[in-house]
């Protein structure tokens, strides 16, 4: 069971403008963001003749790429370009690197163009510290805009503070306001130094969808909804072009003050 909330109105195209999905559980939650992921990619890749994608960490996130394994639908992977949101600034094969997760969850499972598949630079990498690597994570963003336009879709997770990728509350990572790529030290969850996407990055993405679960995330999920300062709540920032969706399940939900008609 699940309901469906227009929060703005809708702009008449295939992908409601600004929505919100209530499923009853973490479970469905992950086959409806899974689904949608699918459809927003064979959606472009129909329209453009490619697709890209920006993958986020977390559960939830890693949650969705299983489904998508078991259910990837008329994606045509050779075409899709994959990016990450952020990543921990830790070595190759580190069990908190975002990209392995992706990895274990979908990616070695189907057949992308590995040259396609752009992760973020690790610690023991080409760059010896988290600005170089934030560096050239920039400059692919940059190509990725240029040559293909815009990101079709932006998966982005949710802390309990409200926090998306690597921009928490009133950080400088969360203030920038003009480079795509950013370094982040002195995180207050673990590990402490990240390399992260901005929300001037983020606005370029056709699609935005923001998958979130558990009650213990329900106030920021308000705040955001509701119009709170992207600066005390960072996914409040986070808006595509075309649309954005909250793909939330009940217990995230207790916070809102949903119109019951």
């Amino acid at each position: 069971m699940s309901d469906h909330i227009d929060v703005h109105d809708d702009l008449g195209a295939e992908f409601p403008a600004n929505t919100i999905e209530i499923h009853d559980d973490a479970e469905l939650l992950a086959d409806a963001a899974a689904e949608r992921f699918v459809d927003v990619i064979v959606s472009a890749q129909a329209e453009r003749g490619h697709a890209s994608v920006s993958l986020t960490g977390g559960s939830d996130g890693i949650r969705l790429l299983q489904r998508v394994r078991r259910s990837p639908g008329d994606i045509d992977w050779s075409t899709l370009y994959v990016y990450w949101g952020d990543e921990r600034f830790v070595p190759t094969g580190d069990k908190d690197r975002n990209e392995l997760q992706a990895r274990e969850a979908l990616l070695d499972f189907v057949p992308l163009n590995p040259a396609h598949v752009f992760p973020i630079g690790p610690s023991d990498g080409p760059y010896s510290t988290p600005e170089e690597a934030a560096a050239a994570y920039a400059q692919l963003v940059h190509t990725e805009l240029d040559e293909r336009g815009e990101f079709d879709l932006t998966v982005l997770g949710m802390g309990p503070e409200g926090h998306i990728d690597s921009l928490f509350p009133h950080s400088p990572a969360v203030q920038e306001t003009t480079d795509y790529v950013v370094a982040v030290h002195n995180c207050p969850k673990p590990p402490p130094t990240r390399v992260s996407m901005t929300l001037p990055a983020i606005h370029r993405s056709r699609h935005v969808m923001l998958v979130v679960s558990g009650e213990a995330k329900a106030a920021a999920v308000a705040a955001a909804v509701n119009g709170a300062s992207p600066d005390d709540i960072p996914s409040a920032g986070a808006v595509g072009i075309e649309s954005t969706t909250w793909v939330i399940d009940e217990p995230a939900a207790t916070g809102l003050l949903l119109d019951e008609e």
